[in-house]
């Protein structure tokens, strides 16, 4: 078989990040000035060029790497290498990301007599935003006047847009004198032979008044939110070791991720980003989803996750923005786009998988950790959410959340799959709102459940019942509306009509994850899923190959994301389909072999696996890394494991089934309850699986879920 290593996402880029900051040059570190190169405080563009010089030449590195989360190191050589006597000089070029940007030039000799260079810097800021960058259009622009200050010496970039506040500060920190001219900044360096000498040029964005700090310039981690919350996920994330090497490297990859993607926003610094280089920004259902698949992981990110979705509740009726009271926020941009209400993205609530999710996760949160503090704390939350629902999620009465748009510049689609042609019918039509996406109802069920156990456990056992018997009716009424029995599937929707979106996709997983299969159709829907129009071999594709809307490159209409596989591990877990969750797992993991250090990207396309493809590629604007494909790798471990703790007991309900291809799993520092262990399971000869523990004490007890045991008659 022809094998592939060392596959890049957007290969012609590398980038940083820290908290609400992007560094993204060119391979060799540049910021040449070209596409979506630059430095981004923001989601706003303070740099798009940086032209370095060195005795009227731009240097070139020759090597280039990020170091941690927040820097990046390049070394570029100045003259003669190999000459003798000796005339070498190097540059290094280090740059330090924060809430502004360090970037530190040292000469270093090792020529035999001194010398001296010449240091020339032009620099350039355009204020676009992320989104006018990655789309390669403006929407939105202004002049950019320059002011020199020999004093400082600083060169401020102003924007001068009537209805923004917003400039750049540059300075260069030299003992040596800086001097200005035609856009050039300039200075000469006196260098000794063995010796060294650079400056320090400091990015430091001032949006509204706030100057936004440069970091001290230093590879240990940031002293600001982001950073301390990166190095607590570092301490507490835990490790894994395996001899199925694949395996080991895409967890590893998965949680340095996880602990590298902070946004660093209280009251829930730990809550990650969705992804780099495209969303640097805070995403309700990304950061609860991810958080939620890491929890093998570590507690911390879901706690903070829950903590900041709930801080950001919505108030109000605002159509502009898609807000109701109790709903929750989907994104919150903060670019000139956005900040000028070009589009209502500053503040959207345009999506029905928060709210849902929100429930679900708090739940699963107090399962895993017994941390009533915290969840008591967010119950207010919770009810504001319930009674979103109950007011606002069911507009036509028929018993079936439906989404519809009133923001004219938001989303047009808001469950699961939210690009705007998403949801299609059998004959590749697009489907007008409202909509009542398949998924949503099994979120819905999965959510009065979790609420449910929530309330039960703070003493409201009325309201508990009322929940479960508000979801007992949910799933007998949807099984009746959204199954078609001649495809062995359920509808991926219900059109505004009512009726059946008869298309068939990925929604299925989903529905088996949330428990709103019928037992007696588990197995059903899960051959369903990987029969060979669904599953390419790397993972379930959002539509059926044979639809006519199929498109493998496309983001929700065939293609395959990662963070369903952990989604539907669960839900294959869940009713006991060991073979199928086999197939999901290595697919996943033989995916992330693929990858640089292998990390999942955001997207995979959905061609198939054979030996015309030997490896699927990327949906074109795919981020890497991306936080809930990092957590697929997490939640894909812990389905293997069947894992289901029940902190307030301090127990864990196990039901292993390792393939041949994981012959053990050794998990270090896993956080049940307050209880920390390490946790050993392998697999015999004859398939039996042995599960030991160490550490403090926990109860680990062997039991099949109950979907597994009923759909077993």
């Amino acid at each position: 078989m022809t094998r592939v290593h060392g596959l890049r996402v957007r290969p012609d880029l590398r980038y940083v990040a820290n908290g609400w900051s992007t560094l993204v040059t060119d391979t060799q570190g540049r910021i040449s000035g070209t596409g979506p190169q630059g430095f981004y405080a923001r989601n706003t563009r303070v740099l798009h060029l940086e032209r370095i010089t060195v005795d009227g030449r731009e240097p070139s590195a020759f090597s280039t790497a990020n170091v941690g989360a927040h820097a990046q190191l390049s070394y570029a050589e100045l003259r003669g290498g190999e000459t003798l006597p000796s005339e070498a000089l190097y540059l290094t070029l280090e740059r330090f990301v924060g809430p502004g940007l360090r970037s530190r030039l040292t000469v270093q000799s090792w020529a035999a007599q001194p010398t001296q260079v010449e240091l020339g810097l032009c620099m350039g800021g355009d204020f676009a935003d992320s989104v006018e960058t990655a789309l390669g259009r403006r929407e939105q622009c202004a002049e950019v006047v320059e002011e020199w200050d020999p004093a400082g010496p600083e060169l401020r970039l102003v924007y001068k847009h009537p209805d923004l506040d917003r400039s750049v500060s540059i300075r260069i920190e030299t003992p040596v004198p800086v001097a200005y001219a035609a856009g050039e900044l300039s200075l000469t360096l006196p260098v000794e032979p063995g010796g060294r000498a650079g400056v320090d040029l400091v990015v430091e964005p001032v949006f509204d008044g706030q100057r936004l700090a440069a970091p001290a310039g230093r590879y240990t981690e940031t002293d600001d939110t982001a950073g301390r919350a990166r190095a607590v996920l570092d301490r507490e994330l835990t490790r894994l070791r395996t001899t199925n090497l694949a395996v080991a490297k895409a967890w590893d990859a998965a949680v340095d991720d996880l602990a590298t993607l902070p946004l660093g926003q209280p009251p829930g610094p730990a809550a990650p980003i969705a992804g780099l280089p495209a969303y640097q920004e805070f995403f309700g259902r990304d950061t609860l989803t991810a958080s939620w698949q890491a929890l093998l992981a570590g507690p911390t990110m879901l706690r903070d996750s829950l903590r900041l979705n709930a801080a950001h509740l919505g108030r109000r009726i605002d159509d502009w923005h898609d807000e109701q009271p109790g709903k929750l926020l989907h994104q919150a941009h903060l670019g000139p786009v956005s900040a000028l209400g070009i589009d209502p993205y500053a503040a959207y609530y345009g999506d029905w998988a928060a709210p849902l999710d929100f429930l679900v996760f708090l739940g699963q949160y107090l399962s895993w950790t017994g941390d009533r503090d915290t969840v008591r704390e967010l119950l207010p939350a919770a009810r504001a959410v319930l009674g979103w629902l109950e007011r606002y999620g069911d507009e036509d009465g028929d018993g079936f959340l439906e989404y519809r748009r009133r923001s004219a510049g938001g989303g047009k689609n808001q469950g699961w799959k939210d690009s705007d042609t998403a949801i299609v019918d059998e004959y590749g039509n697009d489907v007008d709102n409202p909509v009542a996406s398949s998924e949503l109802q099994g979120y819905h069920y999965a959510a009065l459940r979790q609420a449910a156990f929530v309330f039960g456990a703070f003493g409201e056992p009325g309201t508990a019942a009322g929940l479960l018997a508000r979801a007992r009716a949910l799933r007998r009424r949807f099984h009746d509306v959204f199954w078609m029995p001649e495809r062995g599937c359920y509808a991926l929707a219900l059109g505004p009509d009512g009726r059946q979106v008869r298309s068939i996709g990925s929604n299925d997983g989903h529905l088996l994850a949330a428990g709103m299969v019928p037992n007696r159709l588990g197995r059903v829907i899960a051959r369903r899923l990987l029969a060979p129009d669904m599953f390419s071999g790397w993972g379930v594709r959002t539509l059926s190959a044979d639809h006519p809307a199929y498109n493998p490159f496309s983001y929700h209409r065939g293609s395959v994301w990662p963070v369903e596989a952990a989604t539907f591990a669960f839900g294959l877990a869940r009713y006991g389909c060991v073979a199928e969750l086999h197939r999901v797992a290595e697919g996943a993991f033989a995916a992330a072999a693929l990858f640089e250090g292998g990390r999942l990207p955001e997207v995979l396309s959905g061609l198939p696996r054979d030996d015309e493809h030997p490896h699927p590629g990327v949906y074109p604007q795919s981020c890497s890394p991306q936080a809930w494909s990092a957590s697929a790798i997490v939640g894909l471990v812990q389905a293997l494991l069947v894992m289901r703790p029940f902190a307030p007991l301090r127990t864990v309900l196990v039901d292993p089934h390792l393939p041949d291809w994981l012959p053990d799993l050794h998990l270090l520092g896993v956080q049940v309850g307050g209880a920390t262990f390490d946790l050993r399971v392998r697999r015999g000869r004859r398939g039996r699986v042995r599960v030991e523990t160490t550490g403090d004490r926990i109860n680990v007890v062997r039991q099949p879920t109950w979907q597994t045991r009923l759909s077993a008659y």
